[in-house]
């Protein structure tokens, strides 16, 4: 694709004035939840969250990418793994020498398999899937749910506190969650406004 079109793509997809005042909502949100928890006020944990969260970021708006370069989703999904795969294997081999460990069961085994064919293999055909069909925005709006289901699965599954920090926070990152998306803002003015 020359660079007219790769430039019309780019100026489509830029954000908008509240989509970028909905990720600031949002961010906040989750350093609302965060804050003073288990790490004692530490700062570190929060920081890299949001760090994993913005490098996850990064990668969806580069990724958008490949549908302009005519990178099918299946190709952008292998090559992501098996790259990170072949990157990895050095390290992995120098910390853990698997050779000198005995044999894994076979329940640890399938449990290894079916992390590699379905938690990561699956979900990165699926991530860049989505990717390719809804856009990086829509894709990584998710991103904000998953403190949120945390905090729920902790409450609900741990009996873990649900704090009324938690609570704010849930509520910036619905009100940053609406404000990227724009919907329910331009359906309440239209209703104010009848």
């Amino acid at each position: 694709m020359d660079g007219d079109a790769l430039a019309l793509v780019e100026q489509l997809h830029r954000p908008r004035g509240d989509a970028r005042l909905g990720v600031m909502v949002g961010v906040a949100g989750v350093v609302a939840m965060m804050a003073g928890g288990e790490a004692g006020g530490a700062p570190w944990p929060t920081l890299a969250i949001l760090g994993a969260t913005f490098s996850y970021a990064l990668a969806g708006a580069w990724g958008r990418r490949f549908r302009v370069l005519g990178v099918a989703p299946m190709q952008a999904a292998l090559g992501q793994v098996s790259v990170s795969a072949l990157l990895m294997l050095p390290l992995a081999l120098a910390a853990e020498q698997p050779w000198t460990l005995p044999m894994p069961s076979a329940t640890a085994m399938a449990a290894v398999l079916g992390l590699a064919a379905l938690s990561t293999a699956l979900a990165y055909v699926l991530y860049f899937r989505i990717l390719a069909m809804a856009g990086a925005v829509n894709l990584l709006l998710v991103t904000f749910l998953i403190p949120v289901s945390a905090i729920l699965l902790g409450t609900l599954l741990l009996e873990e506190a649900l704090l009324p920090r938690h609570l704010l926070g849930m509520a910036m990152i619905g009100g940053g969650l609406a404000a990227i998306d724009g919907r329910p803002f331009a359906y309440a003015s239209r209703t104010f406004r009848s």
